[in-house]
């Protein structure tokens, strides 16, 4: 009598089945939210039925996907940014200031804003590194600072609370064709925050995922020390992606200024919440080292449909941040089980 060995099969070599790689990813809580929502406000409000109101719901979410993406790629890599609202209004005011008050071409003060913005980032970075305090104590720092200069640098300069009108220096008409100008789809009318959001979410996913940096940041999110044993410039990378939030309210913060052509001093407290709401939605863990920069553009989406859903179903709008908070606990719940079937596979 012969005797047959088998050999048992290794699971680390065994073809997964689609539905086992669909519900591995880490938006993939963030697209059935986005999908119920749709449904719900579909359903229960005619006028988000209108295909003439996309581009407000687009431009609504465009407000908050263009930083809830940079937001997204920073907390992958481990860090918060508590000054990201805040920072917006600094940039737009930079701007508005340096242009009115020396009489300067809009463009100069653009860049001064930009410079501006990559600045505060790369402090940021730089003065985590330097303190090894959390990025939560740096920030929140960054804030109060940015928030009291907001103020008091407007009073001194404008003799208020909003910056002066730009519309009379050079380069205006030409800075808002760039921040600030809209397009038609038939009935849809596609302003170009929108645009940007798009191409800054293909970039960074990219960048994320198809890139050695995206290594860098997924690694240093999941454990700096390990990542700096097998030669991850850590800090060097962590800077950067503090100087992407930087970058990201500078871009967020022209289209403000050129948009209405004028910033309160006071604006952008709070909406630091909104970007990580959105990225926790969109499947980032606030431990770093996981999260989809497609899932925080679709965060961003459901912020948009939830905020003008409310509005066009008649629905109280006092329970709006309600809401926001259910949705974000509910993220981490989902984000977390999806992490761990992830895991266990």
């Amino acid at each position: 009598m012969s005797t047959v060995t088998t050999t048992p099969a290794d699971d680390r070599v065994g073809t997964r089945s689609a539905a086992s790689t669909v519900l591995a990813r880490p938006e993939v809580g963030a697209l059935i939210g986005a999908i119920a929502v749709a449904a719900l406000f579909f359903a229960v409000a005619p006028a988000f039925r209108s295909v003439g109101n996309v581009g407000t719901i687009l431009y609504g979410s465009s407000t908050i996907g263009i930083m809830a993406v940079v937001v997204a790629l920073l907390m992958i890599g481990g860090e918060f940014d508590l000054s990201a609202g805040v920072a917006v209004t600094t940039s737009g005011l930079t701007a508005a200031h340096t242009a009115w008050y020396f009489g300067l071409n809009v463009w100069a003060g653009v860049g001064v804003a930009l410079l501006m913005s990559l600045a505060i980032g790369a402090f940021n970075g730089w003065l985590l590194h330097k303190t090894g305090l959390p990025s939560f104590l740096v920030t929140l720092g960054t804030f109060f600072v940015l928030q009291g200069v907001n103020l008091a640098m407007t009073r001194v300069i404008a003799g208020g609370v909003s910056s002066n009108s730009l519309n009379d220096l050079d380069g205006f008409d030409s800075a808002k064709a760039v921040f600030a100008s809209s397009l038609t789809l038939g009935p849809v009318e596609v302003k170009i925050p929108v645009i940007y959001w798009f191409l800054l979410t293909v970039v960074a996913a990219v960048l994320l995922l198809r890139s050695r940096y995206g290594n860098w940041i997924f690694a240093v999110g999941g454990d700096s020390a390990a990542a700096r044993a097998v030669g991850v410039p850590v800090v060097v990378t962590k800077i950067a992606l503090f100087m992407g939030v930087g970058f990201g309210a500078w871009l967020l913060g022209m289209h403000l200024l050129f948009e209405y052509n004028n910033l309160q001093s006071g604006q952008g407290v709070g909406n630091e919440f909104i970007y990580i709401i959105a990225a926790v939605i969109g499947g980032c863990l606030l431990t770093g080292g996981y999260g989809s920069i497609v899932g925080a553009a679709v965060g961003a989406l459901i912020f948009g449909m939830t905020q003008l859903g409310i509005t066009y179903a008649g629905w109280n709008p006092d329970w709006f941040k309600t809401f926001l908070g259910v949705m974000l606990i509910s993220s981490v719940l989902v984000n977390m089980y999806v992490k761990r079937k992830a895991e266990g596979r």
